[in-house]
């Protein structure tokens, strides 16, 4: 869903506008003489090309959580 811009004077922001398109890959729509205008990339980026990498959420081997043992933890009654 493009991002609504209320700007009453865009031009002044248009750069900034087309810096964040390009940056995030999100349209934005913008009103100008009572029409609706959308700028969005040409290139069509999937939701997960811009994941960003958080490789302080795994301390250690992340190999190593599939052999844990969770047995003392689980509880099947619940």
């Amino acid at each position: 869903m493009p991002q609504k811009q209320s700007d009453t004077d865009p031009q002044k922001n248009i750069l900034r506008l087309l810096d964040e398109v390009a940056q995030t890959g999100n349209p934005v729509e913008v009103e100008r003489g009572g029409k609706r205008l959308l700028i969005c990339p040409v290139e069509q980026y999937k939701k997960l090309d811009r994941l960003e990498s958080h490789p302080e959420f795994i301390v250690g081997n992340p190999d190593d959580l599939v052999h844990l043992d969770w047995t003392s933890e689980w509880k099947p009654d619940l």
